[in-house]
């Protein structure tokens, strides 16, 4: 029988905000007293543990959460464990009636909520799960056939002709409070922040938090949508939004940023909106459609989507050495060793410089893609199971709507491209400050007087390129025409 007069466990997990929490919306409509609560799971049932710089992110975005939940009058339960053992716990010791909380869409822990939302209801206690995290449910977008979308410009044209959900409000106040507390751990006890302080410029780049989320909303708004289209690819600007940590940790969701864009369009007097603010929901559609395939293709975070590049034959890399030298920006090629090094500094990386960064390792380095996601996923502060297996997939080609494998960045153009000055590679390469914009993206090529008065030793202040980019884009088709060759033999 189900317990109704008693209090309600509010479940947080990557939904940590007040305001669009259809979760919260409905606790406080249920009348019930509501304990908020907050599972870490240190023992692996979810799946993909938060790397390092995710656990810095969480750590923050929870003393944020529970700042806003004291100011409405209640407090944030914290607890660390087996989130089905512990959530159990958690309704028998309090009695509550009900639980409460927000969708996921990564495989075992949509796979793990639905044994937990079993056992809670063999227990007789109410579980109600909603929608926060996207504008659309993966299940309800289909094609023609009825089947998941595997190229984007469709899903999105899709999308854009259903009505688009709007916020839900949660009632401002104090929240119903239960007539006493569970015990709770302190953040500091789960143990998210590093031992050693590499996390230093971690904290003048971020401020996690709901409230840090819509400081940078309204500021790109105000600063940068309108340019957003013509100068996004430009890594030395402040063009683009930086929301990925915020939407990846649910400090605000995709719905309210929608409706801000809209309200600005209107405000401005161009609706539909303007190219800018096209691009920029254009680029929400792309997390929904990484979490379109997640859902549909849950096997896509460890093997390729494309189930014959199981066999794509990649590059031996004895003792790890190209693999070390790409993790710490020391691959000789300017713009993507910048990239590498503005990640291991700030948790960040400009999102043209990761497709530098990415294409370079899996195609000038031929290493597996997966190597390259597995580092993104530690470093990264918005580190996401969907977007970070899109993109890789994406730059190896072995994913939906991917670029081909024959697609290969040049480091040297694409930095004269996006960087023409060189200002994104001065600000994380001192080493090369100097050197002028001719050769900041070649350093190679600057004759011997040029280094010496830049400060420049190849080899030693900075690393000669560890591949020939002609020859290794010249051995990565080979590869591929070779792989291409030995899979229509075993077809036939």
């Amino acid at each position: 029988m189900i317990r109704t007069g008693n209090p309600l466990l509010l479940w947080f997990r990557q939904d940590l905000r007040l305001a669009d929490n259809a979760a919260l919306a409905a606790a406080q409509a249920s009348g019930r007293p509501i304990i908020p609560i907050y599972i870490f799971d240190d023992n692996g049932k979810e799946g993909w543990a938060p790397g390092a710089a995710s656990r810095w992110w969480l750590h923050h975005s929870l003393e944020s959460l529970e700042q806003s939940l004291r100011t409405r009058g209640s407090r944030l339960i914290l607890a660390r464990g087996d989130p089905a053992e512990t959530v159990l716990s958690l309704m028998r010791d309090t009695g509550a009636g009900a639980v409460y909380w927000n969708r996921r869409y990564e495989p075992a822990g949509a796979k793990l909520d639905a044994q937990i939302e079993c056992a809670l209801r063999k227990e007789g206690c109410e579980v109600q799960v909603f929608s926060s995290a996207l504008l659309f449910e993966p299940d309800v977008i289909a094609n023609k056939q009825g089947r998941p979308y595997q190229v984007f410009t469709p899903f999105w044209r899709h999308c854009l002709a259903q009505p688009i959900p709007r916020e839900v409000r949660t009632k401002p106040g104090p929240l119903a409070m239960p007539k006493s507390w569970p015990d709770s751990v302190r953040r500091e006890e789960l143990r998210l922040l590093p031992p050693i302080r590499w996390d230093r410029g971690f904290y003048g780049a971020w401020a996690p938090g709901e409230a840090g989320a819509m400081r940078r909303l309204r500021g790109f708004l105000s600063r940068s949508i309108a340019d957003y289209a013509s100068a996004r690819d430009s890594p030395a600007a402040e063009t683009v939004s930086k929301l990925s940590p915020h939407l990846h940790f649910g400090e605000i969701g995709p719905r309210q940023v929608w409706a801000a864009v809209q309200r600005l369009s209107r405000h401005d007097g161009v609706f539909p909106p303007h190219r800018g603010a096209a691009k920029f929901l254009a680029e929400l559609g792309w997390r929904e459609f990484a979490y379109h395939l997640l859902h549909h293709f849950p096997h896509t975070p460890d093997a390729p989507l494309r189930s014959e590049y199981v066999r794509f034959p990649w590059a031996e890399d004895r003792g790890g050495e190209k693999l070390r030298a790409w993790q710490r920006g020391r691959t000789g090629y300017p713009l993507v060793d910048a990239g590498m090094r503005q990640l291991w500094a700030t948790g960040w990386m400009h999102n043209r410089v990761r497709m530098v960064a990415a294409s370079f390792l899996v195609k000038h380095l031929r290493l597996p893609w997966q190597q390259g996601a597995m580092w993104f996923w530690d470093t990264l502060v918005d580190a996401d199971l969907a977007n970070n297996t899109l993109g890789w997939q994406w730059s190896a080609g072995c994913g939906a709507d991917a670029a081909p494998y024959f697609r290969i960045f040049a480091p040297v153009s694409q930095g004269e491209n996006c960087d023409p000055q060189g200002t994104y590679v001065r600000t994380w390469i001192p080493e090369l400050g100097q050197l002028p914009k001719t050769f900041i993206h070649r350093p190679w090529e600057a004759p011997p007087h040029v280094l010496v008065a830049a400060g420049v030793e190849l080899g030693k202040t900075y690393p000669r390129p560890i591949v020939d980019h002609g020859v290794a884009r010249k051995e990565a088709l080979e590869s591929f025409r070779r792989f291409q060759n030995s899979r229509l033999h075993r077809e036939k």
